[in-house]
């Protein structure tokens, strides 16, 4: 049973974290979207489209599709490599630095109400104040 509540709190951290970022203002991302800046942003080493589409078992067109909307967005920005013409690197830039600084709040804020519900109730509570 305490895996079952231990998943229970992380789907419910995951619907306020994404109820969040819908209501925010900015941005609204679809996932796999968010699942490529996450990608960029969250992995050291540099990303390319080819590289995106193995990690996500995607088509090269869907990440390309994605990375339209992010580069809409300035959360990415291409360059051509220098290593090798035929690949596009994906970039950083500020405003996707501030976006994920934005999602780390939001993550923090839905794991502290998650240790909250479950402290007062001394069992799993729902995260229902969203």
């Amino acid at each position: 049973m305490a895996a079952s509540e231990s998943n229970e709190q992380l789907l419910g951290m995951l619907r306020h974290s994404i109820t969040e970022l819908v209501r925010r203002e900015g941005p609204d991302l679809t996932a796999r979207q968010l699942a490529t800046f996450l990608i960029c942003y969250l992995e050291s080493e540099a990303q390319t489209v080819r590289g995106l589409a193995a990690k996500l078992n995607i088509s090269k067109p869907a990440v390309t599709r994605a990375l339209d909307r992010l580069v809409e967005f300035d959360l990415v920005r291409r360059k051509d490599d220098p290593l090798d013409r035929r690949s596009i690197l994906v970039q950083r830039t500020q405003t996707g630095l501030g976006f994920l600084r934005e999602l780390r709040g939001i993550v923090k804020e839905a794991a502290a109400q998650a240790r909250h519900v479950v402290g007062a109730t001394g069992t799993r509570g729902e995260l229902r104040a969203i």
